[in-house]
């Protein structure tokens, strides 16, 4: 049988998704993106990835957010991604805004971890192979090196953009002290930081508690959220117990033990309010993180066009009433 080859939906961008500037940036971010964290592994069916990219695409969502070691098995994210470019996305290349970082463990020996020089170009050079791409969109260190000078990392995205391997270069997780630091050092060189992407959701606030949203805005750097629901915890999928299928019983990164009786109990006080609003409980999670202009887009991870479909409900209502927001907060304090 020969596959059809694939033709975008010809109103993608007539759709309901909306677009947030980037800092002080030309680019226009949808407030969804697709995260390829989770389900896109080389221990995913294909068909199902492929689906989800297409039904992503076809929405208008134009950014899709990877790394290096994604998967699993590392590496098999961005190898995904590069049968999909190949089968599909190849003539749309202009129209995706493509990410990918390094900094956590992807390959053996002291070269395949954190910040160096030499494991930053490196994990860039494989990245752009597997994904069959000549740059990225944007290219983040994904994490801070303690053990490397940040000059040497900060020098690296610099002369990652002007080889032309990334057009833009992020900083992810970051702490403020060296967010500041690495701000300063690249408006200096000419290479402006587009995206600062953290952790936020309604049981994390560290980026506005700790001024990091603010921070990101007063430097005209985008802010881009990861984990807004909580790997999961902010869905009704744990109201009524664990489920075979989830993360939790998979035993991945959300361990049992985060389920405590205590935050299933703001699970479920947070669902009511949800329902309240007219939302399902992870839509609601979504548009809070929404709510806030500092917020340039959300990267979600789906594990089937369905659960894409819901969350894509979210960015029909952002707008949070003051006595919402105070019952949240008294809800997740």
């Amino acid at each position: 049988m020969i596959n059809p080859i694939y033709s975008p939906a010809p109103d993608r961008y007539d759709s309901n998704m909306k677009y947030r500037r980037c800092g002080k940036s030309g680019i226009l971010l949808p407030e969804i993106s697709l995260g390829l964290w989770h389900n896109f592994g080389d221990v995913n069916a294909f068909s199902n990835s492929l689906a989800m990219a297409h039904y992503a695409f076809d929405r208008g969502i134009t950014h899709f957010d990877l790394a290096n070691n994604y998967g699993p098995s590392c590496g098999s994210a961005e190898e995904t991604f590069g049968m999909i470019m190949k089968k599909s996305f190849m003539p749309y290349r202009d129209e995706l805004f493509i990410s990918t970082k390094a900094g956590h463990e992807m390959w053996a020996g002291p070269y395949g971890d954190w910040g160096s020089r030499k494991s930053l170009m490196s994990s860039l050079n494989q990245s752009l192979k597997r994904m069959n791409l000549d740059y990225v969109d944007i290219f983040y260190t994904h994490r801070y090196d303690p053990n490397t000078p940040l000059e040497e990392t900060l020098q690296t995205l610099v002369d990652i953009v002007r080889q032309g391997k990334a057009l833009y270069i992020g900083i992810s997780k970051y702490p403020k002290d060296k967010a500041e630091l690495a701000y300063k050092y690249l408006e200096e060189r000419d290479v402006h930081c587009l995206l600062y992407q953290g952790r936020y959701n309604l049981f994390n606030r560290e980026p506005e508690e700790e001024g990091i949203l603010r921070q990101a805005k007063e430097n005209g750097t985008g802010f881009i959220a990861f984990s807004p629901l909580a790997q999961g915890l902010l869905t009704n999928r744990y109201l009524n117990g664990i489920p075979e299928d989830s993360r939790i019983a998979k035993g991945g990164f959300l361990k049992k033990e985060a389920l405590t009786e205590e935050i299933l109990r703001k699970i479920k006080a947070l669902n009511e309010l949800a329902f309240h609003r007219g939302q399902t409980l992870a839509e609601m999670a979504l548009a809070w993180v929404l709510k806030d202009d500092m917020v340039t887009s959300v990267i979600i991870g789906a594990s089937s066009v369905g659960q894409l479909t819901d969350n894509l409900k979210a960015i029909d209502n952002t707008t949070f009433s003051a006595e919402e927001l105070e019952s949240i907060y008294q809800i997740v304090k």
